[in-house]
């Protein structure tokens, strides 16, 4: 059992998330984790107890996009429609903001890390505030795009596209795709489709896929990067070899590794994981 601290976090745009605080309350560092696509703050926990110790605080919050369907309560009282299958991309920037303000007030020293989807959120962060972390971490990063093409296919994908595109023109952008439009299990409102299947949007921060393209977004963050790959990654479209060269040669400073064995949860890595991440942030963070 793992002892933790109920916290509140309020974004500078007036949203209210959840959150745990793992470790003491005033230490040298803190990471602030991202979760993945329909995740909670209960995701991870295994690695926030090897990486807790006096020195290091974890803070996991649930951002606007956890679970498919939430409600998200507002400062002011009002509730918005959240959850993965309704959140606006470009939120993320809000709710990150949140919890560095609130890490910042127990620590000079915070680090950002990511899980899966968290990814692609974590850099586009620090692509939009250029500082205000020491580094950022990135476990599993994979397109959504190319998973699900690999997953799916092109063709379901093009219909699915149709029909969201034809709903955000009428005006209906958050309404969900029907199931037989799109998959339950990968729910999604019209804008959230395009947001993360189109392969053309902010999200899209990882396009190893298209070898025409740059990505712009990762390559302009200057803060040292850890990007921890999953050699067996289920969600990959190519082996981890292809990935560690991609990510190798458009981040502009940090470290790529591929964690053996382990599929994109990381479940039996987990030691190998916290080490990296532990070695990684002394450095970063000097």
């Amino acid at each position: 059992m793992t002892p933790a601290h109920v916290v509140e976090i309020a974004t500078p745009k007036g949203v209210l998330l959840n959150g745990l605080w793992f470790g003491p309350k005033r230490v040298k560092r803190v990471v602030i984790w991202v979760h993945g696509l329909s995740s909670t703050v209960f995701s991870k926990h295994e690695l926030t107890t090897l990486l807790t110790d006096s020195s290091t605080a974890i803070l996991m919050f649930n951002n606007r996009g956890h679970d498919k369907v939430s409600r998200i309560q507002k400062t002011n009282g009002r509730r918005i429609r959240g959850g993965a299958a309704h959140e606006v991309f470009t939120d993320c920037v809000d709710d990150i903001d949140g919890a560095v303000r609130f890490a910042k007030k127990q620590s000079k020293t915070v680090f950002l890390a990511g899980h899966s989807t968290g990814c692609q959120k974590a850099v586009y962060w620090t692509h939009r505030r250029k500082t205000g972390v020491a580094g950022v971490i990135l476990l599993a990063p994979v397109s959504d795009y190319a998973a699900t093409v690999m997953l799916d296919g092109k063709a379901a994908m093009k219909k699915a596209n149709s029909h969201a595109r034809t709903l955000i023109h009428t005006g209906r952008k958050h309404e969900l795709l029907p199931e037989n439009v799109w998959s339950w299990s990968l729910l999604a409102d019209a804008q959230r489709y395009v947001s993360l299947y189109s392969g053309s949007s902010a999200e899209e921060v990882f396009p190893y896929w298209d070898k025409k393209r740059k990505p712009k977004t990762l390559r302009s963050v200057k803060r040292p990067l850890l990007v921890l790959l999953a050699e067996k990654d289920e969600y990959a479209d190519r082996p981890a070899q292809e990935l560690y060269d991609w990510f190798l040669s458009h981040i502009h400073e940090g470290e790529v590794v591929i964690i053996p064995k382990v599929e994109h949860s990381f479940k039996g890595g987990e030691k190998t994981v916290a080490r990296y991440i532990g070695e990684f942030m002394k450095e970063a963070g000097r």
